[in-house]
């Protein structure tokens, strides 16, 4: 029993550890950039020595992946979420609010994710678990306008919900750009609701039932 025990108590310890350790990484890569920090950093910010840090981690690289994957299933799932609460009748406007509410709060995550897209771009074993974060969260959209079929029609310009969810993705990646550069999160935000709005609607806020 006391094996057990202390079993126990290493392990919560350890995911106690792992987890200051990433929300120490989080914010030191927002801060400096992921090709800008060093290990002897993350260990400084979440107050551990390096011996704590490679009981986790092999590598930075392996604690950034760490980082970017816990996030990146964190959105997926609040955008999943958000987009599950209307009955079959979607209500565009109040699903594009939610959305944009979720998407866009956290200027640092943008920072984190921007640094995994160069990061990625050089790496293909990375590329893939992007496009795979990717895929998620268009699966999550195209299996909401799915859902939608027969209720609320989209514009015709978009040929199916595959099309629909690359636009909104789209959409949300030339904001946040934006975002990014300027800082402006309450244009940021108006202008994505804007344009999901635009995309997902005949344009005025309302789904034009009369399209099939």
């Amino acid at each position: 029993m006391a094996a057990d025990g202390t079993t126990g108590r290493v392990t919560r310890r350890r995911v106690h550890t792992r987890a200051n350790l990433l929300g120490a990484a989080f914010s030191v890569f927002a801060a400096k950039g992921f090709g800008h920090v060093s290990i002897e950093e993350v260990c400084e910010a979440a107050g551990y020595s390096r011996g704590a840090f490679y009981s986790n981690f092999s590598s930075l690289d392996e604690l950034f992946f760490a980082l970017y994957q816990e996030r990146a299933d964190l959105i997926a799932e609040q955008v999943s979420g958000a987009l599950a609460l209307d009955g079959p009748d979607l209500d565009v406007p109040a699903a594009v609010d939610r959305v944009t509410d979720v998407l866009l709060l956290d200027r640092d995550w943008l920072l984190v994710k921007t640094d995994f897209l160069v990061h990625a771009a050089r790496d293909p074993e990375v590329a893939h678990s992007l496009l795979e974060h990717r895929a998620r969260l268009r699966q999550a959209i195209a299996d909401r306008l799915g859902r939608a079929r027969g209720h609320t029609a989209l514009p015709a310009v978009l040929v199916d919900i595959d099309d629909a969810a690359h636009a909104v993705v789209a959409a949300y990646d030339g904001v946040t750009t934006q975002l990014l550069l300027d800082r402006d999160l309450e244009h940021a935000r108006v202008w994505l609701k804007q344009l999901l709005t635009a995309l997902l609607t005949d344009g005025s806020g309302t789904p034009d039932h009369t399209k099939h």
